[in-house]
């Protein structure tokens, strides 16, 4: 007996990738001095500014899931 197979393809969407970063790792964020709204964002999550690399650190978990997440500089 011979059988022929056919795989299917019925939805396409990304697949999400897992956190680079452990909750407890602290991240850096590029936020440029004119947008406010972002610098309070950041502040009330615990976020402190280095004026060294001029960069806000930041704890990942605090940002996991904002819009905040997307400003991570890579390593």
């Amino acid at each position: 007996m011979r059988l022929k197979t056919v795989e299917l393809v019925l939805e396409e969407k990304a697949w999400p990738m897992p956190p680079r970063h452990g909750d407890t790792a602290v991240v850096a964020l590029q936020v440029a001095y004119t947008e406010r709204a972002l610098r309070e964002k950041l502040k009330a999550a615990g976020a402190r500014w280095d004026p060294v690399e001029k960069v806000w650190r930041v704890p990942f978990s605090s940002i996991q899931g904002t819009e905040l997440e997307a400003r991570v500089l890579k390593d």
